[in-house]
């Protein structure tokens, strides 16, 4: 047998993605594969697709056109390979193999039968997969971070989304499993780890009988790892349990990540998200209350069929009450798969833009208030990045999570997968600006204020 083939990974989509691209490469260099950056050189390049909307796809399918016109061999593998394998197969030649989202584990069985001249179609109709602490993983973010995921998939069938539809029911792996991840995570010196699912709160509910966030919280909190960051918190979800073992997990970032979607009952419940309509005020109370150094991230759709101007003055209104730390506005996606597709009262595209520009305005003075009172404290910054030229570092502290919030600007010096201590002096709406603290002038400082 003659050399193995080179490979690269083109990746698209969310973070969820993210880890099934990571465990491929791990998969592909534990069977000896050369893994290769560079997608001109390698012989295969696997294409990590997103399906989740019209916007993602139209990336996804760019980026397989792109590749298909320099003659590559393609593997497609994620969510628009689950989403539209025949059609991929029939239009793309060039793709030697599509891979579902629950198949990524059987990419070195793949690669070796597409190397015996086969054109493989490998995809569970209902994805039931999920990879665990023992599964091969390459990590390809900054040094500092790491995704560690607990669940899979979602029971929840919201009007909008086609999740379910692409990633199956939820499974969740278990506590020991989980924290074993996390271990070697820590390990490897990894300082802040994401918990990711579809719906991190009701981790835990198909193999115990019941959510089990705030146990598994407490377990993470014996591993050496400075920050604990959950994504995708439903409200409802953040019982007195949960929020007690945030509080009390001293490496557990008071970060809520709440995809709320809206805030009137009406719309709420043509998203088929009823559980959330009555209660938004006093759970957004109840939550502040309890947490109240909380940082608050969320997510609207704006302009799902039916939503009138009075639905869309209550989202307005409701979000300049709560005044979240982070708000992200996606105009409504109509998916064929989803029941909103086919609803009455569809929005035009000019409208759902200007709604989506007003709530980003209204929200900006709210971010840059939240930033500002950052001014003048000291915080801990996860230095992700250096700039060659100017040698500014850029990281972020515990109130923005990667991708998705801002940065802290650094000077100083610090090196890079570690937490320094900052002293922030400047702000906009999205970034804060500071200067690496040193411990000789801390302690100066103290004494100053001790004495």
């Amino acid at each position: 047998m003659g050399e193995k083939p080179t490979i690269a990974i083109s990746h698209l989509g969310c973070e969820k993605n993210r880890i099934d691209t990571e465990h491929m490469l791990g998969l592909l260099v534990n069977a000896g594969y050369g893994v290769d950056s560079n997608e001109e050189l390698a012989d295969y390049v696997i294409v990590n697709t997103c399906s989740f909307i019209e916007a993602a796809r139209q990336e996804s399918v760019k980026t397989l056109v792109e590749l298909a016109e320099a003659n590559k061999k393609i593997v497609i593998t994620g969510c628009m390979a689950q989403h539209f394998q025949e059609q991929l197969l029939e239009e793309l030649p060039e793709a030697v193999a599509v891979v579902g989202t629950g198949d990524y584990h059987k990419i070195v069985d793949v690669i070796e039968r597409v190397e015996q001249g086969e054109r493989v179609k490998e995809i569970t109709a209902e994805p039931t997969y999920i990879a665990d602490e023992t599964t091969p993983r390459y990590r390809t973010t900054t040094e500092g971070v790491a995704y560690l995921r607990v669940a899979e998939g979602c029971d929840y069938r919201c009007a909008f989304c086609i999740i379910p539809h692409l990633r199956g029911n939820q499974r969740s792996r278990t506590i020991e499993s989980i924290v074993a991840e996390a271990q070697q995570l820590a390990n490897q010196g990894v300082k802040e780890i994401i918990l990711i699912s579809q719906i991190t709160t009701n981790y835990g509910l198909d193999i115990y009988g019941k959510p089990k966030l705030a146990e598994l919280l407490r377990a993470l909190g014996k591993v050496d790892i400075p920050w604990i960051r959950m994504h995708y918190a439903y409200p409802t979800g953040l019982t007195a349990d949960v929020i007690a073992a945030i509080q009390e997990t001293p490496n557990c970032l008071p970060y809520l990540d709440l995809p709320l979607q809206h805030s009137h009952p009406e719309i709420l419940r043509a998203m088929n998200r009823p559980w959330q309509g009555q209660i938004n005020d006093g759970i957004m109370e109840r939550i502040k209350t309890a947490l109240p150094s909380a940082v608050l991230r969320t997510t609207f759709i704006v302009g799902f069929p039916g939503e009138t101007q009075e639905h869309f003055q209550h989202l307005l209104e409701f979000t300049q009450r709560h005044k979240f730390d982070h708000v992200g506005v996606f105009t409504f996606s109509p998916e064929e798969e989803t029941p909103a597709y086919s609803l009455p009262n569809q929005i035009s595209a000019e409208v759902m833009a200007a709604r989506r520009d007003q709530l980003m305005e209204l929200q900006q003075p709210i971010s840059l208030a939240k930033n500002q009172q950052e001014i003048g404290k000291i915080v801990d910054v996860l230095i992700e990045q250096e700039n060659p030229e100017s040698g500014e570092l850029i990281g972020r502290s515990g109130r923005f999570s990667p991708e998705v919030d801002g940065q802290v600007y650094v000077k100083g010096e610090a090196r890079l997968g570690t937490i320094v201590k900052v002293a922030i002096q400047n702000a906009d709406a999205y970034d804060l600006y500071g200067q690496v603290v040193n411990s000789d002038r801390l302690s100066s400082q103290l004494l100053s204020t001790v004495v």
